[in-house]
């Protein structure tokens, strides 16, 4: 596959807060290290880098809450934070889109002529799928690599509940089949990064 020069990666909410036993089951235990694999070559390559953070209302029970140690970046990232060669945005957001962040992600993906987002982080079937359907919706070309993301086993109504892996797969499906991403893996990514800095 093709990434472009300027392609943009687009961290969605890798924070300690995830890690807490309340959220249940989990999948994927690679996804941390596929999410550091392509940072690393991003910034290798000088490619942008945006890192987006969930800010919960401060006084709500969520381990995303602003002041609260799980509002922050989990380690390997923030190590990273700050290496992108000043290709680099924090966005902020307290919804599921990155693109109803601040500051607007939109606008600066715009400055960089970015068309083409690679979308990684947590969770797969929520802040990555929202933000993977937008970015399709605004003419966006978005590529998800599956492996360098992770969610949790749900509830959902009338009984129903899903393993970490269902919903994953339902996410792909949807986002692949409707035509709002193309969904990989990290190394179709990694391998197709690599070749447009050659």
């Amino acid at each position: 596959m093709e990434i472009a020069e300027n392609a943009a990666l687009i961290v969605v909410d890798v924070q300690k807060g995830y890690e807490e036993e309340s959220w249940g089951k989990r999948n994927n235990p690679a996804a941390e290290e596929n999410i550091a694999a392509l940072i690393d070559l991003w910034q290798k390559t000088g490619r942008p880098v945006v890192f987006v953070r969930h800010d919960s209302p401060e006084g709500s029970r969520s381990p995303l809450r602003k002041g609260y140690a799980g509002n922050d970046f989990k380690d390997f990232v923030e190590e990273r934070r700050g290496k992108g060669g000043g290709r680099e945005l924090l966005v902020t957001k307290a919804v599921n889109s990155a693109f109803y962040g601040e500051p607007s992600l939109r606008r600066w993906l715009a400055g960089e002529d970015t068309a083409q987002i690679v979308i990684v982080g947590i969770q797969t079937n929520m802040c990555n799928e929202t933000t993977a359907r937008m970015g399709g919706n605004l003419g966006y070309e978005v590529v998800f690599p599956l492996d360098a993301m992770h969610t949790f086993d749900q509830d959902g109504p009338f009984g129903w509940s899903r393993s970490a892996d269902e919903l994953t797969r339902a996410t792909a499906v949807s986002l692949h089949g409707g035509g709002f991403a193309e969904v990989v893996t990290t190394e179709d990514v990694l391998k197709g990064a690599s070749a447009g800095t050659r």
